[in-house]
């Protein structure tokens, strides 16, 4: 049995997941744990919890996904791992913070640990999140797919009815349809979709009710 956890973080009220299982190994999904009090319940969680944290996994490098990725390599010593395509942005966050953020505090660069590979399984515990691309937010946007579980988690390509910008650098409309209809529209409709801001929904629900899925 997958256990999730959201922690709703930073200015861009991203959420951040723990996903753990019987066993007490975890991962969490897109830390984007920026202010003190919200970086210090993530660190409580897993060592309350006594969970053991095996990856860091990034949907996509934009800096509200990962303002926390420092914080789980330094208290954990695990570190992130994004998409190859995506290093332009995860291997800049200090840039990020300025361009997009205006912010001129300094943002730690964590190196990436490894890189994400299209269909690669990422194993914890008793399951397994299945690296699906999904380019068009960014060109190294993916989910993590639960067959078992019926679970995805979609960063900002998928929100409840709607989808994620595609006006940054390097986003692709063309290419977030293309992600939408021939990737995520085949997964199953009963599968629980986690996104990268706002409530849960599903794959029925966005199917039936999306605009974008027409």
């Amino acid at each position: 049995m997958m256990t999730i956890k959201c922690f709703e973080c930073n200015m861009l009220q991203e959420n951040c997941y723990i996903v753990s299982d019987d066993t007490k190994e975890a991962v969490v999904i897109d830390c984007g744990a920026l202010w003190q009090d919200e970086r210090q319940a993530i660190v409580n969680y897993i060592r309350q919890n006594g969970l053991t944290l095996k990856h860091v996994l990034c949907t996509h490098g934009h800096l509200d996904h990962c303002f926390g990725i420092d914080l789980l390599w330094h208290e954990f010593g695990v570190k992130p791992e994004v998409s190859r395509d995506d290093d332009f942005l995860a291997s800049h966050l200090q840039e990020q913070a300025s361009q997009m953020f205006g912010m001129q505090d300094e943002i730690e660069q964590t190196p990436v640990g490894q890189y994400l590979t299209p269909n690669a399984f990422i194993r914890f515990g008793n399951h397994q999140l299945q690296v699906l691309p999904t380019p068009g937010h960014t060109p190294g946007g993916v989910f993590f797919y639960c067959a078992e579980e019926h679970v995805a988690f979609s960063g900002d390509t998928l929100f409840r009815m709607s989808i994620g910008r595609t006006d940054f650098p390097r986003g692709s409309y063309e290419q977030m349809i293309d992600s939408l209809h021939n990737v995520v529209a085949r997964l199953p409709k009963e599968t629980r979709v986690y996104p990268g801001h706002g409530p849960q929904t599903t794959i029925q629900d966005e199917l039936t009710y999306n605009p974008y899925f027409r």
